[in-house]
């Protein structure tokens, strides 16, 4: 994450802008809310792509199976 906002030049000053701007529009009480969506979020999207990985992987070995089989 460190890297993405070196790419964008951002500076400790507008990133306190940024989560100053935050807690004035959603308030100290929504934040940790807002935080915990955002996790779960991340976290099904993380397993999405575990999934379409997967099943990627598994019509891989059934298509290779057939043509192993014929050797």
């Amino acid at each position: 994450m460190l890297n993405s906002i070196l790419l964008w030049n951002l500076g400790f000053p507008e990133i306190l802008v940024v989560a100053l701007i935050v807690l004035l529009l959603f308030g100290g009480k929504k934040i940790p809310e807002l935080m915990k969506g955002l996790g779960k979020g991340v976290k099904s999207f993380k397993d999405g792509i575990k999934e379409a990985e997967d099943e990627i992987k598994n019509t891989k070995d059934e298509l290779d199976k057939p043509s192993e089989e014929k050797k």
